[in-house]
Parts: structure tokens; sequence; C-alpha cells
């Protein structure tokens, strides 16, 4: 068994592989030395200071925290009173893949539709005016954040002026942008898009930069541009997501922010998922969305799906009729372009 699986292709997700090998390096460099813990080391105030500058917020607040569903039920919860959901695309993760984690905080996920993935702003703000309209509103969840992802679940992207025009709605109704970035480092890297992380840091409110996804062992980057909710450390606690030994995430994005090694590696995703769809389309593959980024959706037949099954894994996406299934392939920072040519030929 362990032979077979020595040789299939992996590309059911973008965490499949570990850390990057400078990460590992310095995880064993620094194993011996004695430091205090719960991220108050010399490596997380070094990340820190690393990051704020990448996103040209000298005084923004960041924090490491292990994963995304936690860094999604930690932020939201901090920032909501009581009586308040959160607005989110009905794809988006925290509506969609986080087993309700959300709402287990007491919290409400209020769906809303959306355009391959994303979030518009006009829809954000006619559903807003409809709900201050309703003369019954004591009775509701009242919207109290937006949550985005960049790149969204299908793997497509804001641009600079969607960004802008959410984050000025979001202004109108006193509700905090939170951009889920556990891809982020993939959708810096994407060829054309006109959104940088010193944008990102200017027109949300809080958003992660993901190191799960991109070259890290384990663990998000929380940033909170203009200050994080009082007593922040606290509820991360509450809520069992503060590393003792928090080193081991500062060290890792630490390693990542130097030498811009977080952004190089990202593009190793974009220039290989680039590389598979133009080798699908020649082969005549249909897609079932076109996404920049490192989530490619090809249209397979059932048949051939079962035939492709011992050789090679992707992630199930959604039925597209009785003889077709959309599938993803997602390549990340570690993804060979060899395995790409193994993927065309085996297709």
């Amino acid at each position: 068994m362990q032979s077979e699986e020595k040789y299939m292709l992996y590309f059911e997700n973008d965490y499949c592989e570990g850390a990057h090998p400078a990460i590992l390096q310095k995880l064993v460099e620094t194993n011996f030395e004695k430091v205090s813990g719960y991220g108050t080391d010399p490596y997380c105030a070094s990340a820190r200071e690393k990051i704020c500058a990448a996103c040209g917020a000298p005084d923004a607040d960041v924090w490491f925290i292990s994963g995304g569903t936690q860094s999604n039920a930690i932020v939201i919860a901090s920032m909501l009173r009581r009586w308040e959901g959160v607005l989110a695309a009905s794809t988006g993760h925290v509506a969609a893949h986080e087993a309700g984690a959300i709402e287990f905080t007491g919290h409400k996920v209020i769906g809303l539709p959306h355009t391959n993935g994303k979030l518009d702003a006009g829809t954000v703000e006619d559903w807003c005016r409809t709900f201050y309209a309703d003369g019954n509103m004591d009775h509701l969840v009242f919207p109290g954040m937006v949550y985005i992802s960049h790149p969204s679940e299908y793997g497509t992207l804001y641009t600079k002026a969607e960004l802008e025009a959410l984050s000025a709605v979001c202004h109108k109704y006193h509700m905090p942008l939170f951009m889920d970035g556990a891809r982020l480092g993939y959708g810096l890297a994407a060829e054309g898009t006109d959104v940088t992380l010193a944008d990102v840091a200017r027109l949300t409110d809080v958003f992660y930069i993901g190191g799960t996804k991109v070259g890290a062992l384990c663990g998000e980057a929380v940033v909170f541009p203009h200050g994080a909710p009082a007593h922040f450390m606290t509820m991360v606690k509450q809520q069992g997501a503060l590393l003792a030994k928090g080193r081991l995430l500062g060290i890792q994005f630490d390693v990542l922010f130097t030498d811009d090694l977080y952004t190089r590696i990202s593009r190793n995703a974009i220039e290989t998922a680039d590389r598979l769809k133009e080798g699908l389309a020649a082969k005549g593959y249909r897609f079932y969305m076109e996404s920049p980024t490192n989530q490619v959706f090809p249209i397979l037949e059932n048949s051939q799906l079962e035939a492709l099954e011992p050789l090679a894994k992707f992630g199930f996406w959604e039925k597209y009729d009785d003889t077709h299934t959309v599938m993803r392939i997602a390549t990340s920072w570690a993804t060979r372009m060899e395995e790409i040519e193994q993927l065309i030929d085996l297709m």
C-alpha cells in the first residue's frame, strides 16, 4: 500500500507538503534556545516587525494563531457584540466548511449571493439598507461584520476597486471588513492582480496572512492594521488557541518574511497552475470557471474519475450533471513542474 501511494500524484489540496526547508532549518538551529512563551519571544517580535513593514502599517497589531478556522472563529467572536452576525458569501469558508465554528461562538453567519465566490459591495449595501428599513429589526440578528476570502474559495480575486467599494460600504454601516487570507500569498502573486499587501492593510480592518497553505508547517498571522480588540490574547486563550510555545509560529513567519520568501515561493503555485491549465486546455478539457490563482476546476467525466482514482488525488467540488463532476486541482508553493507534466500526460 505504501509503495503504491509513493507514486500517486497529490493535488487534492495546497497543504499536502510539510514546510519550506528554510523553516525546518531555523527550527532546528533554534531548538535548544530558551525563550519566553505565549508569543513574547524575540522571534515573534521580529516576525511582527517584518510583517508590519511589508504591510506598510507600522502600528498594526500582529497575532499568530495555529490555523484558519481558529483564526476566523476568534477574530469574529472578538469583534462582534452579542446581537451581531457576520455577512459572508454563501460559499465563504465560514459559511460552508467550518462545521458551524462561528455559530458555536454564538454568532450567526448570514449568507449572501455571490459572483464566482466574491461578495459585491452593491449586494452588501442592498442587504443592509433592507435590514435597517425593517420595522422588526430588533427581533433580528444585526449585521456586525463583512467577511471575504482573497483568493475566494473559487480561486477568484478581488480588484482594488472592488475592495475599495466594499470598504466604503462597511464604513458606512459601521462594520469591520475581515479578509480571510488563507491563500493570500497566491492572490498577491497572481498574474494581473492590482492588489498589494499594503492595499489589503489599508482597506480592511483585520486580515490574516496564511502560512499553513503557503510554506509553513502551520499557522496564520492575524493583522489588525488599526489595533486589535482589547484583551485579544485572553480571548485567543479562552478559545484554546494560544500556544505556550509561540516561537513555533513566530520562527516560521520570521523566515517567510525574510528576503521576500513568502512572495517568491507563492509564485511557484501560480506558475504550475498556469502550466496545468494550458496543458489541459490543449487536450480539450473544459473548466467550470477561470481561476487566476492556484486552484483549477476541470469538468471530468465520472468514468474518467474512476480510472484516475488509483493514480491521482483531486478534491471533489460539485456535481456538474449526471455524467460529469467538477473537481478541484490545487497546486502549492512546493508543487514540482514535473508533477504537472506527469498529470497532463496521465489525463
